[in-house]
């Protein structure tokens, strides 16, 4: 499987396939309609202390990827949707 990373905000496309959503929280200023959003995962989402402690600290980037990979080890049953 193919997995492609997007933002929420951009158009939809016919190559984008099942469009997932991994966030705590929807975007703002976008409604449901327009993202045309397949799946909402939000429970896969880093956690909001995650979130808070890495504070998009560029120096905080791959301890950040290890927190949230142990993270998602503990959630396979929500990745199994994927």
């Amino acid at each position: 499987m193919v997995l492609q990373v997007k933002r929420a905000y951009e158009k939809p496309t016919e190559d984008d396939g099942v469009l997932i959503l991994v966030d705590r929280l929807w975007p703002r200023g976008l409604s449901k309609e327009q993202a045309e959003v397949d799946l909402w995962l939000k429970a896969s989402a880093p956690s909001n202390e995650l979130r808070r402690w890495f504070s998009h600290d560029p120096t905080k980037w791959d301890e950040f990827k290890r927190r949230y990979f142990h993270d998602l080890d503990n959630k396979s049953d929500l990745l199994a949707v994927m």
